[in-house]
């Protein structure tokens, strides 16, 4: 028997729906009154959330936390890996970083030394819950990266627990990945899969059922249920932009647009904003062209230097120029914010080469970035109408400069950002400002908006991971995914 109680969710492929029917197993599981933790060995992603310890782990963690009615633990995302290149990455273990910046093949044999950590905190959370629902990384069926796996079969064999393999259907050619990924594996990998499960279905299942038994008949496992597709549902993503953060163009009262940047971090910070009855959210990548705003933001980076090279090199320092010329708002956030200042140093190539970038020189200040990281959540208020504010900070940089004298959030330890003279322009470090309706009405009335009415977006939160679950309690034969995490032998 499997003392831990522990099962795997692996994927076929990227966005398979690993992250969504994991926090839909963690929510069944919390309402039947089991003790249940999310877990995910390795991540790479550069959408983070802080917990309340001041460690860094991935953001559909902190969401699969939340599912399980639980606080946002390290030992939920042992190791977490944030690009700062196509080649290299800040490593974070246990939510602080150990590697700033580390190549791809410097990491894989590097990947030995954070195995130990990551059994640790499996160790550690299963002393503390009855059921770890883990989330694999990617395709256990990546050839190349199967040495040294930390992040798919070669965690699910170093605990010895079984795995359910997730395909996504809506893309196409179900059972060639699902039949294709477990001819792909080792024989004792293959024995450790305990069943299929078809995510994102439309249409009539008495016309997939015939397709359902072949598979079942070709392989010998047996499909555990098909997931509905489900229109308009709203999960922060883990790393790229989701179909209900990139809106249609359609007649809102305010347009806000975001350039999507190389390194772009934390998105997530602007999903109260796509959800937003009034608010017109776009954005706009390489190439495309740049309509008119009511305010632009600059969102976080993990690449700050970078992106700014990115940013002034596609003429969006000329766009905020004008947009600034004709009454438009611009936001900076962390990263953004930085890259509003004068100059930006990194004397250490912390996030790459060493040197200094001339920021776009619109907020009387400079920033450094520093060895040590800066997480920490916060509370406090805006300056602008003492709305409260809860969020938190992320970054490495440390910025000064007469600008910071007029700050636009007042916290309990420390004020933070700028907000300029003629109040055209701000900027903050603090994520998560759009979360509280009130601080959101006065940022979009700051912008523009007339009686912004802001949803609550903790509901929201709610109201979808209880839709995710219930379509997850009437399509999947939840029993038996709890009967193989009790009599599981490998």
């Amino acid at each position: 028997m499997n003392k831990n109680k522990t099962v795997m969710v692996q994927g076929t492929t990227s966005d398979a729906g690993k992250s969504t029917l994991v926090a839909a197993l963690c929510r069944v599981f919390q309402r039947r009154g089991y003790s249940v933790a999310p877990f995910k060995p390795q991540n790479m992603a550069l959408n983070s959330a802080v917990t309340p310890e001041g460690g860094e782990i991935g953001r559909a963690q902190a969401v699969q936390a939340q599912a399980a009615g639980l606080a946002p633990h390290t030992d939920m995302n042992p190791v977490l890996l944030k690009p700062n290149t196509d080649t290299g990455c800040q490593v974070i273990v246990h939510g602080k970083p150990a590697q700033n910046n580390m190549e791809a093949w410097g990491y894989h044999e590097y990947k030995p030394r954070v195995l130990p950590a990551i059994m640790a905190s499996h160790q550690r959370l299963s002393c503390q819950y009855a059921y770890i629902i883990v989330e694999g990384a990617g395709s256990p069926a990546e050839i190349n990266l199967r040495d040294n796996d930390v992040a798919n079969m070669g965690f699910a064999e170093a605990a010895d627990c079984p795995v359910l393999l997730v395909a996504d259907i809506d893309k196409g050619g179900v059972f060639a990945h699902l039949v294709g990924t477990l001819d792909l594996l080792s024989p004792s990998e293959q024995n450790r899969i305990k069943g299929f499960i078809i995510n994102k279905f439309r249409g009539d299942l008495s016309i997939l059922k015939p397709g359902l038994d072949w598979l079942e008949e070709r392989t010998g496992k047996p499909v555990i249920g098909v997931l509905p597709y489900l229109p308009g549902l709203h999960l922060e993503a883990e790393d790229s932009l989701t179909d209900s953060a990139i809106q249609p163009t359609i007649t809102k009262p305010l347009r806000v647009v975001i350039p999507w940047l190389q390194r772009t971090s934390n998105h997530t910070d602007f999903d109260p904003l796509a959800l937003h009855p009034q608010v017109d959210l776009c954005w706009v990548g390489p190439g495309d062209p740049i309509p008119s705003a009511d305010l632009i933001i600059l969102p976080g980076s993990k690449s700050v230097r970078s992106d700014l090279g990115y940013l002034q090199q596609s003429k969006w320092d000329r766009t905020i120029r004008n947009h600034l010329r004709y009454g438009g708002k611009i936001l900076g956030i962390c990263g953004g914010f930085q890259m509003l200042g004068e100059q930006i140093h990194d004397p250490a190539g912390i996030e790459g080469t060493p040197g200094s970038s001339a920021g776009l020189g619109l907020l009387a200040m400079e920033t450094t970035l520093e060895q040590e990281k800066q997480l920490r959540l916060v509370n406090g208020k805006l300056s602008l109408s003492s709305a409260p504010v809860h969020g938190y900070e992320i970054h490495m940089g440390i910025s000064t400069g007469a600008a910071l004298a007029n700050p636009l959030v007042i916290l309990e330890e420390h004020i933070d950002g700028a907000i300029s003279e003629d109040g055209q322009i701000a900027g903050t470090y603090v994520h998560g400002l759009f979360e509280s309706q009130t601080a959101c009405n006065t940022l979009l009335e700051w912008a523009g908006l007339e009686a912004p009415n802001t949803p609550d977006y903790q509901e929201l939160r709610e109201r979808d991971i209880n839709r995710l679950a219930d379509a997850a309690e009437a399509h999947l034969d939840i029993n038996r995914i709890i009967e193989l995490t009790n009599d599981f032998d490998n």
